[in-house]
């Protein structure tokens, strides 16, 4: 599940977006330069082939590891897009392009927001879209919808299989969760019981609010941060964890997803400003200012098992020990980490020193957890992350925390 919205300036447009996976399923930041094919060439996407273009534009994606696709990402014009998870009455098909595929061809084949739309509903029209889409069930599959943006303004396409609609945004905020909102189109096609489950009204009501009082990034930033509780901890659900709030975490028996990566940019005609986690949680993490040209090295590319040397795993450490007990874990690094991140957002620096600081807070901030960090967290929660902890090979951060 995910969310994602955009609020239109006359002077600018913001664009945030927090991409929801499984726990494990480990998101990678990747820049990718323009290349250029020869004619009749073809492009491996996650399940099909289809046909390249003679040139792509320069791309830098926030993608699951296992994924040809990207969850979100800004191309060198400043086009920024994100997709959503929709359910639909409209049949699934077996193969097809995924979401996260689309979100990638658009971006590499675009120069404009309007033209990312017509690359989205021809790409959608000529291949479909389909195939598995989950890392735990791969089967898991689902139709999609889209935010796409630029300087200019923004678009809502919604889609249920190869049908689509498209809304454009001239002024004031919108946001998309996982159900359908275009008026006529959703009634039509929408998915009710499975939308229901997903929350994503609760979400998008949420999220909509926060992004109609953004006038800066940085309030997008903690909209992205949002349980929806008054608190700091998340409110869990049995069915579906703590999915009613866009910084979404694990832990439900029937549906369940934790946010994997967060985004946030804000496009003007001088050129975007974007700024990503490239790590779970936005509550636990730190935004850094990124740009598409200046590539960082942030370690091998991870997969769904500990890697010590890879920024995402790194920060699964603090991750998964805040969440025993958020209301006393995060008062011990979240001041020092909104203060860093007003710095970078007043004054961004290089994207590689902004993210060399970043580890050296990381490991700072670990080590400020308070040592008798209990876990509060429901009994079925605590057994749900025990099996992803255990499946990942994690090292043991309770023990590390009374031990040291």
């Amino acid at each position: 599940m995910c969310d994602t919205m955009v609020v239109v300036r006359p002077d600018r447009v913001l664009f945030a977006k927090n991409s929801d996976r499984d726990p494990n399923e480990a998101q990678v930041l990747e820049w990718h330069p323009p290349r250029t094919s020869a004619r009749g060439a073809t492009v491996r996407c996650t399940w099909i082939e289809i046909d390249d273009v003679p040139a792509t534009n320069a791309v830098l994606i926030s993608r699951p590891y296992w994924m040809w696709g990207a969850e979100m990402g800004a191309n060198e014009y400043g086009v920024v897009i994100g997709n959503e998870a929709v359910f639909t009455r409209e049949p699934y098909a077996e193969r097809g392009l995924t979401g996260m595929d689309l979100v990638r061809l658009a971006l590499e084949r675009a120069a404009t927001a309007e033209a990312g739309v017509a690359t989205l509903t021809d790409l959608l029209e000529r291949y479909g879209q389909g195939g598995g889409c989950g890392h735990e069930r791969r089967s898991f599959t689902y139709h999609n919808s889209f935010l796409v943006a630029d300087h200019r303004g923004a678009f809502v396409l919604e889609t249920a299989g190869t049908r689509w609609a498209v809304e454009r945004v001239e002024a004031g905020a919108r946001s998309i969760s996982n159900g359908l909102t275009i008026e006529g189109f959703a009634q039509r096609h929408s998915d009710r019981l499975r939308s229901r489950v997903s929350a994503c009204r609760t979400r998008q009501a949420l999220t909509e609010d926060g992004a109609a009082r953004a006038f800066v990034p940085g309030a997008l930033m903690q909209v992205l941060r949002e349980h929806g509780t008054g608190g700091l901890a998340p409110d869990y659900a049995l069915a579906n964890g703590a999915m009613a709030a866009p910084c979404v975490h694990a832990g439900g028996l029937l549906a369940s997803t934790q946010t994997t990566a967060s985004w946030v940019a804000e496009l003007r005609a001088a050129g975007p400003r974007l700024w990503a986690t490239a790590t779970a949680a936005p509550c636990t993490s730190i935004f850094k200012p990124v740009t598409v040209h200046d590539s960082v090295d942030l370690g091998p590319l991870p997969t769904d098992r500990f890697d010590e040397a890879s920024l995402w795993w790194r920060h699964e450490r603090l991750h998964r020990a805040a969440l025993r007990d958020p209301e006393a874990a995060l008062p011990a690094f979240a001041a020092e980490r909104d203060a860093v991140e007003a710095r970078w957002l007043a004054a961004p620096p290089t994207s590689a020193a902004a993210f060399a600081e970043a580890d050296r807070l990381l490991e700072g901030w670990l080590g400020a957890l308070p040592p008798d960090l209990a876990d509060r967290r429901p009994r079925f929660v605590r057994r749900y992350w025990g099996v992803r902890d255990r499946r990942a090979h994690l090292p043991s951060v309770a023990r590390r925390l009374v031990t040291r």
